[in-house]
């Protein structure tokens, strides 16, 4: 369900490096679905609460997890400039830190060439856990990541194409297929333009699960479409779409969720603060009447260098 959302988001932060190589991303603001210059949002949920803590650039510092009065997870990024040059990721249970269940990635940067990221990835108790190193084509695209462990080395391949206006990019790990992400657009007659992405995952190199998703001009997802593959049939079959409604200020007001034998409609009232940004700070999500808090705090706005003194 959509009231956990953060907490799938912070799961995926947090284990971003260590589940399998990915791009490294660095998450900022809007990212968690907020505008302006947030300093901090708490999030209040069935598990816990959230803390995501941002700097005056709008990157995120800092993530909390905070299940219980002793137990809690961690991130911590820290920058050098525009880049990520370190995350500790510390869990702590009974107040206690957890050495062998935290991790802290470091990461060098060489951009003397096509640029390069270096990440060595160790416990708290010192030990070794993976090592990788992302490497980039002159064009700045990843290319390639290579993985090593303490007995193996793993590399991810990555291609990218062009057809017409397609692009896909596809992940290959030791050369089997990982997944393929193809984005298009389409021209609607009213002259407006729709984004096209669609994520094909693969198992072993065999296809598994699809979701094309549909975006508009204005970055508002529209729909979202999920397949399974029938190995039978040797084909991608339709599961669920969700279609998402809008008010007229940009606001999501609905979402219709159909299967082939099943209609159901989700509804979402929101509440507002009183900054400039109009972030939300209640969501409602009925006829299930869940529902998300958030708790904001901002920067204060710096005056304008040409502003005139009194």
């Amino acid at each position: 369900m959509l009231k956990n959302y953060f907490k799938h988001l912070f799961i995926n932060i947090l284990f971003l490096s260590i589940v399998s190589a990915q791009e490294i991303k660095l998450f900022q603001v809007a990212d968690f679905d907020l505008k302006g210059n947030v300093k901090s949002c708490m999030v209040i949920t069935d598990y816990g609460k959230e803390i995501f803590e941002f700097n005056e650039k709008g990157f995120l510092t800092k993530s909390t997890t905070q299940y219980n009065d002793t137990d809690k997870d961690i991130v911590v990024y820290k920058y050098e400039g525009d880049e990520l040059v370190e995350k500790r990721m510390e869990s702590y249970k009974d107040n206690t830190l957890d050495a062998a269940s935290s991790m802290v990635n470091f990461y060098e940067i060489d951009s003397t060439g096509p640029r390069v990221v270096k990440e060595k990835i160790i416990s708290f108790d010192k030990q070794f856990f993976e090592a990788q190193e992302y490497q980039y084509d002159e064009g700045g695209k990843l290319k390639r990541i290579i993985i090593s462990h303490e007995n193996a080395v793993d590399e991810m391949r990555i291609e990218h194409t062009a057809y017409k206006q397609e692009t896909t990019i596809t992940y290959f790990e030791n050369e089997v297929i990982e997944k393929s992400i193809r984005k298009s657009s389409k021209k609607l007659r009213n002259g407006r333009t729709l984004a096209v992405t669609l994520l094909k995952e693969f198992v072993d190199g065999e296809p598994n699960r699809a979701i094309e998703s549909i975006i508009d001009d204005t970055g508002k997802l529209l729909s979202e479409q999920f397949f399974y593959y029938n190995a039978t049939e040797k084909e991608f079959v339709p599961k669920e779409k969700k279609i998402y409604g809008y008010e007229s200020s940009g606001v999501l007001s609905k979402v219709t969720i159909k299967t082939n034998n099943t209609e159901s409609v989700e509804n979402y009232i929101f509440q507002f603060d009183d900054s400039e940004h109009k972030n939300w700070v209640k969501k409602i999500i009925t006829p299930q009447n869940s529902y998300v808090t958030r708790i904001l705090t901002y920067y204060e706005e710096k005056p304008s260098s040409d502003s005139n003194p009194e």
